[in-house]
């Protein structure tokens, strides 16, 4: 009874890990493009861009550490 609600807790919450994941890298992306093709990025967008980065790598480590995967990968 109460193994089936943690499995259930932990497949919704890696599945959210995995949502963050995916936006997180899209914004990063973006935002390394943006700086990119800026001939002088302000403090600011290259602040905002290590910020961003930061989160992206955190977030891959937490699902590194989960062993979590996507359906791709299989």
């Amino acid at each position: 009874m109460f193994f089936s609600r943690k499995g259930r807790l932990r497949k919704e919450g890696d599945q959210r890990l995995l949502q963050s994941l995916d936006e997180i890298k899209t914004v990063w992306t973006n935002q390394k493009a943006m700086v990119e093709r800026s001939l002088e990025p302000s403090d600011q967008v290259l602040y905002e861009l290590k910020l961003t980065e930061a989160k992206y790598l955190f977030l891959l480590k937490e699902a590194k550490i989960r062993k979590v995967t996507t359906g791709r990968l299989k």
